[in-house]
């Protein structure tokens, strides 16, 4: 019987290598996905704030139109954000919007199932439960 020793530390050392590359391409790809998840949360947040900000100020008969646009620039900046994590994880693996912070994420099978509706005055794909489209605001 003869082992040619080198040969399987060999052959050893290339599976070892193989396996670490794969976990680190996984652990990279599931960063991007956290981060697009962590994106769509925060551009969530920030659109409820809007919304109550804006409600606060009509309940209160004020206008803070500067504060508004901040809010709306913000919004703007972390659709940016999302669009470019987007082209860095493949579709079949992008996330749904995220969930309200006291849900758990929606498996990516799910996201089909969210029911959508569109705005009537500009057309953007709001949720089917949506008071107030996130684009325009025209009320629904």
């Amino acid at each position: 019987m003869n082992i040619d020793v080198d040969k399987i530390l060999e052959t050893g050392a290339k599976v070892v290598d193989s396996a670490k590359k794969t976990a680190v391409e996984l652990a990279q790809r599931g960063k991007k996905q956290v981060d697009l998840l962590d994106a769509q949360a925060k551009k969530s947040k920030a659109e409820r704030q809007l919304g109550a900000l804006v409600y606060s100020l009509a309940k209160n008969g004020e206008e803070n139109e500067l504060l508004v646009k901040k809010y709306i620039d913000a919004i703007a900046a972390i659709e940016a954000d999302i669009e470019e994590l987007r082209k860095e994880v493949p579709a079949e693996e992008q996330p749904c919007e995220a969930p309200a912070e006291t849900e758990a994420p929606a498996a990516p099978e799910a996201c089909a199932e969210t029911a959508k509706k569109t705005c009537p005055q500009c057309g953007a794909e709001v949720e089917e439960d949506a008071l107030f489209c996130n684009g325009c605001g025209a009320q629904l």
